[in-house]
């Protein structure tokens, strides 16, 4: 029995130190491009989305590695960590399948909506997808422990959406992080939907 428990408890640390590598990789990566934006005097954030043109397309895999100041990609590390970390508590792919899609939705929330001429940049879009995937997985997995996470992660973080609400912020772009939100809530209905599946065949 205590072998088992060692090797039990020597998986979970190996899952823990890799779910935190993969965070801190994303998030250095985030900070480079934040760097480098500082470096070329704010060059890069021309790359981010621009409305309704086809330049601005790129934006949707670059917006997420651009921010506008300071504050804006501190505020975005401090709320991405934390939902990284957890949206991997079933699988690290999770989080690798959410970013690639809420990169896309917020991209084009942001593309089809934004006002003309505006310039949208942030990984909040992702952080937002993050949250979406995160609040609606008890719903579509209809288990104990995604439930409850999706309780907490609702209680503690549930307040960022009023900055999903059309007009209600000058300078925050509403658009990506409405989108980026569903976009999150649509994965966790795939994947949930996917886990039934399996359940059931496995019955």
């Amino acid at each position: 029995m205590g072998n088992v428990v060692q090797r039990e408890m020597k998986a979970l640390v190996g899952e823990v130190k890799s779910s935190v590598a993969l965070t801190a990789a994303a998030t250095a990566l985030v900070w480079t491009a934040f760097l480098a934006d500082v470096v070329t005097g704010g060059a890069l954030l021309a790359y981010g989305v621009q409305p309704r043109t086809a330049a601005g397309l790129v934006g949707l895999i670059t917006m997420p590695l651009l921010h506008g100041g300071l504050w804006h990609i501190v505020g975005n590390t401090i709320a991405g960590i934390p939902l990284a970390l957890l949206s991997m508590e079933r699988k690290r792919t999770d989080f690798l399948v959410v970013t690639a899609v809420t990169s896309v939705t917020a991209g084009l929330g942001a593309w089809l909506f934004g006002a003309t001429g505006s310039v949208h940049v942030g990984a909040s879009g992702v952080v937002f997808g993050l949250l979406g995937f995160l609040m609606a997985r008890g719903f579509f997995e209809r288990r104990v422990a995604p439930i409850l996470l999706s309780l907490f992660v609702g209680t503690v973080w549930g307040g960022m959406l009023v900055s999903a609400i059309p007009g209600l912020f000058a300078g925050i772009s509403w658009q990506a992080h409405l989108f980026g939100f569903l976009g999150g809530v649509g994965v966790a209905r795939l994947l949930g939907k996917r886990l039934r599946q399996e359940g059931r065949s496995r019955g």
